[in-house]
């Protein structure tokens, strides 16, 4: 605690009251948040990773600290091989009457390009009265009402209100549009079961045609209704509307619609889906996902972060309508009084001398046999994978743990002890992680000469293999991330210690960024670049284990 106190003093401004977006870099999007108190607690969608459903704790709505996950066990969570964009979407956090609600859908089948073959999820909650403890989430309670991006509603009567996206049930066959409309009814949280058939109360006609990512409020006199439009690409924006009937509506539409919008002139871009919520102080803030796109000479390149969470401060003017960021595009570098400037620490190390992971290591899907695959206590001080039968290229479950990239400048290193002998299907190392599409590795791989063999496996083209010097010493692996391309190497370590070896680097090879923030075929990509450790066996598990000395960043 201490040392948290002393980090927030040495960071703050002189003039304490500019600070940096994202609060939460990194893939994290969709973000929804809730006050408890003098606490702030926040999740962010997971999509294929498991744990899901990540749970952010802060004080001062800057430095926000994972506490953390609301699905953690199989009968929450059980994913198994989605396309790119599938898994857990829009998750959305509530509080009310001692309780946390989390609300969300999982997609088992997003296909985009084959708009028949989406397998509509039905919603759920789960629910705790310990935020703190993530095994103390109840298993999902489910909503007869299909759709996605979940929001719960708790009115003054006592009625508890469900609003869902999905597409129009009696739409026009011929439209050109995605038709994606908010619906909401009311619903029995027992059972999960609708009390009234679902009402349409937000279509939009805003570019593709799709209003998402409700969220509604009651504020004096007036329930607000937020939504996301112009799907989350370069036509993302915040729309917001109001009622004094209720839930259900009339909706007066607010008249500077959208309120939150940014065009491609912008550092930040595609902003929307926010949450908002009054401080301490009694000032409203809002929460927002948005990209940083990288700037090239022939225009924009796709962010490898994928959408992060963005702050801003939120004002009502005199006939009661929100303003966002006192009017001005959300930007990198934004102000409002008591907040401060904070760097987030880049350096970065697990020493896998715990009996557990240290938080913010994931999974891809959710592994048939859990732990079954990797030990903290088989040998003491290091990280034991055992190589599943599925490489990172494959939709299923690999034996990997990816953490999530948050500096564009970085350096990703990890130690490995890996003797497959002369299985040439063997191989351990290190990767970064788009999708199963799109994932370059460096790893030790073995050969049908007994010699092991740095392989270099690049997402576009052919794998390059280099032999190794020695037979048995660890091999300490890199991967240098840079703005425009992510570049490989290997040391082979001295003595076997964690320190990494005091040679050169050899480096082997680079693969540009355009290569790794590729669309996949098919789904979407909404998630960002995650820096992972791997073993696989090819069809088969390995019996030779996979040991890793410590993973770093800096």
């Amino acid at each position: 605690m201490f040392h948290q106190q002393a980090l927030r003093r040495l960071s703050r401004s002189a003039i304490d009251e500019t600070f940096i977006n994202p609060v939460l870099p990194g893939f994290n999007p969709d973000p929804s948040f809730v006050r408890v108190g003098r606490d702030y607690f926040l999740t962010t969608s997971s999509f294929e990773y498991t744990p899901g459903a990540p749970i952010y704790h802060s004080t001062d709505l800057i430095q926000w600290t994972l506490i953390g996950h609301a699905l953690t066990r199989k009968s929450q969570l059980d994913i198994k091989a989605p396309e790119p964009g599938g898994g857990v979407w829009a998750c959305t956090l509530r509080h009310h009457d001692g309780c946390f609600y989390l609300t969300t859908c999982v997609w088992d089948k997003y296909r985009p390009q084959a708009s028949e073959e989406r397998a509509w999820p039905r919603g759920f909650y789960v629910k705790t009265k310990d935020i703190w403890d993530s095994d103390s989430w109840s298993d999902p309670v489910y909503f007869d009402q299909p759709g996605f991006d979940q929001d719960l509603f708790w009115d003054t009567d006592g009625k508890v209100y469900l609003s869902t996206t999905h597409q129009k049930v009696n739409r026009d066959p011929d439209s050109k549009l995605k038709n994606f409309a908010v619906h909401v009814c009311e619903v029995d949280m027992e059972t999960g079961n609708s009390l009234s058939k679902a009402t349409l109360i937000r279509e939009s006609t805003v570019g593709n045609g799709v209003s998402e990512g409700s969220h509604i409020f009651k504020k004096g006199d007036y329930y607000y209704l937020f939504t996301a439009e112009g799907g989350t690409e370069d036509g993302h924006s915040e729309c917001v509307f109001r009622s004094k009937t209720g839930p259900l509506g009339p909706w007066e539409e607010c008249p500077q619609n959208p309120v939150l919008r940014n065009t491609t002139d912008e550092e930040v871009q595609n902003v929307g889906h926010c949450d908002l919520i009054e401080d301490v102080d009694g000032r409203w803030f809002a929460v927002c996902l948005a990209v940083r796109p990288i700037k090239t000479d022939s225009g924009w390149l796709p962010s490898n972060f994928g959408r992060e969470t963005f702050l801003q401060l939120v004002t009502w003017t005199e006939d009661g309508w929100p303003r966002f960021n006192a009017g001005k595009p959300l930007a990198i570098k934004c102000t409002a009084r008591g907040l401060y400037v904070y760097d987030q620490p880049k350096r970065w190390r697990d020493n896998f001398e715990s009996s557990q992971l240290q938080p913010g290591w994931y999974r891809k899907n959710t592994p048939l046999k859990a732990h079954a695959d990797s030990s903290l206590t088989e040998r003491a001080g290091y990280l034991r994978l055992y190589g599943g039968p599925y490489k990172l290229t494959s939709p299923a479950s690999p034996t990997a743990l990816f953490r999530k990239q948050l500096h564009r400048q970085c350096v990703w290193k990890t130690q490995l002890s890996f003797q497959p002998g002369s299985s040439s299907n063997a191989e351990a190392g290190t990767c970064i992680y788009m999708n199963y599409f799109t994932c370059s590795s460096i790893g030790v791989r073995g050969h049908a000469d007994g010699r092991r063999r740095i392989h270099f496996t690049p997402a576009d083209a052919d794998a390059i293999s280099v032999e190794l010097e020695t037979n048995d010493a660890d091999v300490v692996l890199f991967i240098e991330c840079q703005e425009m391309h992510y570049r490989f190497g290997f040391e082979e370590a001295a003595g076997g210690d964690k320190r990494g070896g005091s040679a050169r680097i050899k480096w082997v090879g680079e693969i540009a960024m355009s290569a790794m923030v590729a669309e996949p075929p098919i789904g979407m990509q909404f998630t960002g670049m995650m820096l992972g450790l791997y073993a696989f066996a090819d069809m088969q598990r390995s019996l030779v284990p996979a040991d890793f000395a410590f993973a770093e960043v800096m």
